[in-house]
């Protein structure tokens, strides 16, 4: 049998909405290599089984589905850890949630060739249109053009509005290696820093995902403004675990985002005065990346 080269993680829950223009994104994709997509659903009540069992028997050798029985989020399973780790074969791991699709079938190939033609990095990633009820609402994209963004502007990025998480592909020991930063909490945010740190990010500037935002079963329609509060001070925790994991190369930048998502806290617990008070001084800080002022924006236009 050939070596696998990609292996794809899909995390589903009641996606049976999107979960078909996923599994389209993947089966379509042209290789000249074999890959594999591993299904994950955390016991779907709304039939998106059902369709993940079309296209396994369909798509044997692609698709790999692990069916639940009992929803594993809701008991603080890490499910990549304890369901997915085990299975993954591929030299390179790539994502797509069940909510979010692939939408150039070349998509594989540019990516692996891209890391291949960089052995210094592990990271590759892409641009990325973003959906809100169904209606296009940007791009997600950390730069203009294709090229080799280093690891401190992944840290700065802040997560899935600088790159969407359906647009990564990294090489296996990278994704695979436990850090402690994972142990304060496991997002995308945390595998695009420890993947981007030993040789940046490869980015191309070619859209080939849809990220949705706001769908059933995804993360932000599933925690309130309490869950959101909780998220960014595990997020500060983190970046403390990471400063000292770096020995403080990246001290600067992580500072700086530390101080966004204590400015973000402010906002949700609607601390505007506070908020208005430190607001010059972040936008001189944070100039050094478009991301961040339009994040600025957002937060200034709720004042």
């Amino acid at each position: 049998m050939d070596e696998i080269m990609v292996t794809v993680i899909c995390l589903a829950y009641n996606h049976a909405k999107y979960i078909r223009d996923a599994l389209e994104g993947f089966v379509s994709q042209k290789t000249d290599f074999p890959f594999e997509v591993i299904v994950h659903d955390d016991a779907s009540t709304d039939g998106t089984d059902r369709i993940i069992r079309e296209y396994q028997a369909r798509y044997p050798d692609i698709i790999k589905p692990i069916f639940q029985e009992k929803n594993q989020y809701s008991q603080g399973v890490r499910i990549t850890r304890e369901f997915i780790f085990p299975l993954i074969r591929g030299r390179y791991v790539a994502f797509c949630e069940g909510d979010d699709c692939w939408t150039d079938p070349l998509k594989l190939s540019k990516q692996v060739n891209s890391l291949e033609s960089h052995p210094e990095a592990d990271l590759c990633s892409h641009r990325a249109l973003r959906l809100k009820n169904g209606k296009f609402d940007g791009w997600i994209a950390p730069t203009l053009r294709s090229r080799v963004v280093p690891a401190g502007k992944v840290i700065l990025g802040g997560g899935g509005w600088y790159c969407a998480t359906a647009s990564f592909l990294c090489r296996r020991e990278a994704y695979m290696e436990w850090t402690p930063m994972r142990d304060v909490v496991v997002i995308d945010y945390v595998m695009a820093i420890q993947c981007a740190l030993r040789g940046g990010m490869v980015y191309i500037n070619d859209s080939m995902s849809v990220y949705r935002v706001g769908t059933e079963g995804s993360w932000t329609s599933r925690n309130d403004r309490k869950a959101r509060i909780k998220n960014r001070l595990l997020m500060i925790k983190m970046l403390d675990v990471l400063d000292s994991y770096t020995g403080g190369k990246y001290r600067k930048v992580i500072g700086i985002r530390k101080e966004m998502f204590r400015s973000d806290i402010l906002l949700l617990t609607r601390n505007y005065k506070k908020l208005y008070s430190i607001s010059r001084l972040r936008i001189n800080l944070f100039r050094l990346h478009n991301s961040t002022r339009r994040i600025i924006r957002r937060w200034l236009s709720f004042i």
